[in-house]
């Protein structure tokens, strides 16, 4: 119990402490924040979140989010569409555009396989990749997956269902540490790995 005397603003307490990095105490602050500012940011903060919920979908494509079918990516014809780049989360798409070392088409996954969470290839976006790379306009996939143990299993994964696709399949330099997650990576690091990206 938050202590507020407002059912309504525990609720808000609570909400916003789900989200990552955001503990009770965090949230608590914010939301008294918010509340401080309730003309300039929250009235302006709850229209925005109300946007972005009725108009903000998943590509059908790729798995990015955006307001278009398919998503800006997809339907940029100046991309290179000989070259799929698979990532893990969006967050990570986006840590390679805002890179901006990579001008290929993206393919979200969705997660990581994982023994121990119960994640499955029926629970990714897998099928939908291994059609795409069948296509004859694509050459190469490149796994960019983040060099964890579960990220790791899941590039081994799809480079072995691969197999018979016809296409190379690379993966990122050794530039992202092991252990480390693209999103939270600076954009030299990112360059230098999508560069030097080897076969997988």
């Amino acid at each position: 119990m938050n202590r507020s005397g407002s059912v309504e603003i525990d609720r808000l307490i609570q909400i916003l402490a789900r989200l990552p990095g955001l503990g009770p105490r965090s949230a608590r602050r914010a939301v008294l924040h918010m509340l401080k500012k309730r003309d300039s940011l929250m009235a302006p903060l709850a229209a925005a979140i109300t946007d972005v919920a009725e108009k903000v979908h998943v590509c059908a494509t790729c798995g990015n989010l955006d307001t278009s079918e398919p998503c800006a990516i997809c339907s940029d014809h100046r991309r290179n569409r000989s070259i799929i780049c698979i990532v893990e989360e969006v967050a990570d798409l986006w840590a390679l555009e805002r890179a901006g070392s990579f001008s290929g088409l993206y393919h979200v996954l969705g997660g990581v396989l994982s023994a121990l969470d119960g994640v499955t290839p029926e629970d990714l976006n897998i099928a939908s990749l291994i059609e795409r790379a069948g296509s004859d306009e694509v050459e190469e996939v490149i796994l960019a997956t983040n060099a964890t143990v579960d990220g790791q299993t899941t590039a081994h994964y799809i480079t072995e269902r691969l197999k018979d696709a016809g296409v190379a399949v690379t993966a990122l330099a050794h530039g992202v540490p092991v252990g480390g997650e693209l999103d939270y990576l600076d954009d030299g690091t990112l360059t230098a790995a999508m560069r030097a990206r080897r076969p997988f």
